[in-house]
């Protein structure tokens, strides 16, 4: 797995819904995907958002924290999200992220717990995601919003050159009391910031 074949993934499905230009969002690995897209197909996109991530790897030990933390859930023994978070707390402290990684937990008919994403291939897969997605001169000349958490350290100051440079007509907005997932931890600012930008209500 890598951005080429997500990539292709995301336009695929696209293609089958419309033939006109989308408005496209993303968050973290999917705001990666979404920046790919918007660069390398720009006439199928008309409005971008990213959502608290920067054109450029993330070689970060907190990635291979919250994986091993998915990994090491014994499923079997679970009863609920709730227990699952507790379980992650000694290996990601951030309580959004924790809540933000239980929502692809899900039960199945007989109540057992499992993982709606593939977390092996995920896991063996995290150098290639945690890379750039773009190459050397890619940019999107489009309308584009970037939203940032306050309290994260995915989009830091000096990432802000590298987004404009690549995206001219990006609008950068800060939210200040947020981590990395402004969506769950400041839901009315994220909601108010993208209806602003998109020219319409949004409800997360």
């Amino acid at each position: 797995m890598d951005y080429d074949a997500l990539l292709g993934d995301v336009l695929a499905w696209l293609e089958s819904k419309t033939e006109g230009p989308v408005d496209l969002m993303g968050h973290s690995m999917g705001g990666k995907v979404a920046m790919a897209l918007a660069c390398r197909r720009p006439e199928r996109v008309g409005r971008l958002v990213v959502v608290d991530i920067a054109p450029k790897a993330y070689l970060s030990h907190g990635h291979r924290a919250e994986f091993a933390a998915m990994n090491e859930l014994r499923l079997a023994e679970l009863r609920s999200r709730g227990e699952a978070e507790l379980k992650m707390e000694g290996r990601v402290p951030d309580w959004g992220m924790r809540k933000f990684l239980t929502t692809n937990l899900e039960q199945d008919e007989a109540g057992a717990w499992r993982w709606m994403v593939n977390l092996p291939v995920l896991t063996a897969a995290l150098p290639a995601l945690e890379a750039n997605p773009l190459g050397a001169g890619e940019g999107f000349p489009g309308p584009a919003l970037f939203l940032r958490g306050g309290r994260s350290r995915y989009v830091e100051d000096a990432d802000l050159p590298e987004i404009r440079g690549r995206f001219p007509a990006a609008r950068i907005e800060t939210i200040a009391a947020a981590g990395h997932n402004p969506h769950m931890e400041t839901r009315a600012e994220f909601c108010a910031l993208v209806g602003g930008f998109l020219g319409g209500v949004v409800v997360a």
